[in-house]
């Protein structure tokens, strides 16, 4: 009897450790920036709202953006990427044609963007501990040869 009790217990162990690995990227979920608490360098970038559908893969993401800029124009882009910092390719999005990730801890990551092969900005992402929320803040410059220093707010719906 015992044994079986301790075959039962090593299973539900597994099985929550398993469930508790899956559960630990924070970027999984749906994302929506809060406009009024970010803040974007140059201003005039500002998009009006911007929605992110984060799902797991095995050792990354894939992630479907939808986004209203500034002037009202609607963009639609995504990208699959594993956590290894290779690049991989961006479809529909004009500021970059590859995005590469890399997972610094449980709470924070690395984006670095490129166009035309070239490196354009770098994104250090930190979620908040109750998961709620995130920062992204991004340097560099954009394809326009603009400075970029962005801290975007972004709240889990």
């Amino acid at each position: 009897m015992n044994r079986d009790r301790l075959l039962v217990v090593c299973l539900w162990t597994l099985l929550a450790l398993g469930a508790s690995v899956y559960a630990a990227d924070n970027q999984v979920g749906t994302w929506k920036v809060n406009v009024t608490k970010s803040k974007y360098d140059p201003a005039s970038l500002t998009p009006k709202s911007t929605t992110v559908k984060t799902e797991a893969i095995t050792g990354g993401v894939k992630s479907t953006v939808d986004n209203v800029d500034a002037d009202g124009k609607t963009l639609h882009y995504g990208y699959t990427a594993k956590y290894d910092g290779k690049a991989v390719p961006v479809k529909g999005d004009p500021n970059r044609d590859s995005t590469s990730w890399k997972k610094i801890d449980e709470y924070s990551f690395e984006q670095v963007n490129r166009k035309n092969d070239k490196v354009t900005t770098t994104t250090r992402v930190v979620y908040a501990r109750d998961g709620k929320s995130r920062t992204a803040t991004t340097t560099g410059t954009n394809p326009q040869g603009q400075k970029v220093n962005n801290v975007v707010v972004w709240e889990k719906q």
